[in-house]
């Protein structure tokens, strides 16, 4: 039986439909990646990753914000980082869990804790980045979350 997608794709040659099949992000507009606002020079480091490949960058104070951002844009990856939210970082996942329990988050932190690791499993955050952030191992964390969940090599 036809579910919405497929009546969707009714006005679409076969070779469209393959290939929108193949490559998962080519029917989204826009990527989306919410990260938390920090007091150093965050956004600009990764603007420096997402401005070439088309991304856009948002970035959210707190808690609230975080959700505010994801009611009213899709919103692909949230980069929330434990120790500059309020209370943490692991509230705001759990926050973001409620309502949105399939955002893969990745998680920024300070220190090696094994309780914030285990906490962090808990709520299934894709992957724990140390600080300060090599960010070549952020790209290769960002590209096997999209090439898992969205079929894209857009961070390759």
């Amino acid at each position: 039986m036809f579910n919405s997608h497929h009546l969707s794709l009714i006005g679409t040659t076969f070779a469209q439909y393959l290939h929108l099949m193949v490559n998962g992000m080519s029917n989204i507009d826009e990527v989306n990646v919410l990260a938390s606002m920090a007091g150093w020079a965050w956004p600009n480091a990764l603007q420096d990753i997402f401005k070439p490949r088309g991304v856009n960058l948002m970035v959210a104070r707190d808690s609230a914000e975080f959700v505010d951002v994801i009611e009213q844009r899709r919103i692909h990856t949230a980069i929330v980082d434990m120790d500059t939210e309020k209370p943490n970082g692991l509230a705001t996942i759990k926050l973001i869990r409620l309502d949105y329990p399939r955002l893969p988050c990745i998680m920024l932190k300070d220190k090696s804790d094994d309780n914030v690791l285990t906490r962090a499993l808990e709520l299934d955050v894709f992957g724990v980045v140390n600080k300060p952030v090599d960010m070549n191992i952020l790209k290769f964390l960002l590209n096997r979350l999209f090439q898992k969940k969205y079929n894209s090599d857009i961070f390759a």
